[in-house]
């Protein structure tokens, strides 16, 4: 005779497919990490699974203090490829930037990310904005609903891009004194789901 505990775990068996397996982990690939922020070879990746880690050694938007006109706004572009079984597709499934801001009273910046497939026009930007005065660390997310996953089509190996910009604007602060955005490391995950 079977418990109420029993009876209830095979009640529930017969709820669940028996072919339910985990979905493959992809193999990806971290092809370049460049940009006016990040020079190529000026980034340290790191790959363990459908994860991927970036840690930047020069992402630094600045303003004032001596600061050039060139240094008001900074991009790194990371270029990012998978391979999945066939029937699956896959698509940026998150990804977090952390890092630390400096800006004087009146300075404003912006970190924005955007994400899209190569040879593809859609895109998603987030932006995320920053008021002075601050001076603290920061992380901030791209984290869209799955349905707002950037799917690569089916059948086609399109390698995922994403764009992070920093961008300092002096505003009305004293332009003697220095304010800056800087990047110092990024993580992202890869999803994977059937066709």
């Amino acid at each position: 005779m079977l418990t109420t505990a029993a009876a209830a775990l095979v009640a529930l068996a017969t709820l669940v497919p028996a072919n339910t397996a985990e979905e493959p982990a992809p193999s990806i690939e971290v092809v370049t990490v460049n940009g006016s922020g990040c020079a190529a070879g000026d980034a340290d990746v790191t790959i363990d699974g459908r994860d991927f880690t970036i840690d930047y050694h020069s992402f630094l938007a600045r303003a004032g203090g001596g600061s050039s006109p060139v240094d008001l706004r900074k991009n790194c572009q990371v270029n990012i490829a998978v391979s999945v079984p066939d029937g699956y597709t896959y698509g940026l499934w998150r990804t977090t930037y952390n890092g630390y801001a400096h800006l004087r009273p009146g300075v404003t910046g912006l970190q924005r990310v955007t994400v899209y497939l190569q040879g593809s026009a859609a895109d998603q930007t987030v932006d995320h904005p920053f008021a002075g005065p601050v001076s603290e660390s920061w992380q901030t997310s791209y984290r869209p609903g799955t349905e707002d996953v950037l799917w690569a089509p089916c059948g086609a190996r399109r390698n995922i891009n994403v764009n992070a910009e920093l961008r300092v604007n002096l505003g009305s602060a004293d332009p003697d004194r220095l304010s800056f955005l800087v990047a110092e490391s990024s993580r992202g995950t890869v999803r994977v789901q059937r066709c």
